[in-house]
């Protein structure tokens, strides 16, 4: 492949809208479709397996949204999204400068957005407008946690989470006792759950209320939280104010 060839992925789960992306990109020397998926676990297995350079990628698939995908994947490479209606994300998209394709779109408009894609992959910049798309969570993407394992993609709703732990550089998130491990930091998690439920009562730990069962004193300055299937969490003394301020104590 000779260089300044861009090899880019298309992902949308319409076959038209595939097509439209595909003749577009057939216009420009410069890019090289290696790929096209029509659903988001497809598009984390290509992207991952096959490292491009672009993504234009679908906002609101089945199963998984373009935002979903992307707090899954990995690599340097420039994302443009591609959407018809979602008024949230062009709202966001136009506060933190994140380009998108907004459908159905003019060969002139994908030409712009082109010729930035290639400008922000050459510049190394790639990852900081993902890393602000990571953070765009539209309100009904908000009731589930994504966790990897391999080429496995766990889709975990809140609902079912007990609590969630801190381990060195990765979270626990704890399901009926089992612990799914996932690279992040439990400021970003926290960030993102449901603050009237989820509380974080230690430094390590964020506990869902709706398992708690009771709070036992343990230490001094200290209190363990006995959650209602036995397992027993450890409150701080900020952690406990919180949750008195959650449980009018």
């Amino acid at each position: 492949m000779s260089a300044g060839i861009h090899r880019t992925i298309i992902v949308d789960d319409e076959e038209l809208a595939r097509h439209a992306l595909k003749s577009e990109c057939a216009r420009h020397g410069s890019i090289n479709v290696i790929a096209e998926c029509e659903n988001g676990f497809e598009a984390v297995k290509a992207i991952t397996d096959l490292q491009p350079d672009i993504v234009f990628l679908d906002i609101q698939m089945p199963k998984l949204s373009g935002f979903e995908v992307l707090e899954l994947v990995q690599g340097d490479f420039a994302v443009v999204f591609v959407t018809a209606h979602d008024e949230f994300a062009l709202k966001a998209f136009d506060a933190n400068a994140i380009d998108y394709l907004l459908k159905p779109f003019s060969s002139d408009r994908f030409d712009k957005a082109v010729e930035k894609a290639m400008r922000t992959f050459a510049s190394g910049t790639s990852r900081e407008p993902r890393e602000k798309a990571r953070n765009i969570r539209p309100e009904g993407l908000a009731g589930r946690i994504l966790v990897r394992d391999g080429n496995k993609v766990h889709v975990i709703p809140l609902a079912q989470v007990s609590h969630i732990e801190a381990q060195d550089d990765y979270i626990a998130i704890v399901v009926n006792g089992k612990r799914y491990l996932k690279q992040q930091r439990m400021t970003a998690i926290e960030s993102r759950l449901p603050a009237e439920r989820f509380v974080r009562v230690h430094r390590s730990t964020i506990m869902n209320l709706d398992f708690l069962a009771r709070i036992e004193p343990y230490a001094k300055d200290s209190r363990v939280a006995i959650l209602k299937d036995g397992t027993k969490v450890n409150v701080s003394r900020s952690g406990y104010e919180r949750l008195k301020n959650f449980l009018g104590g």
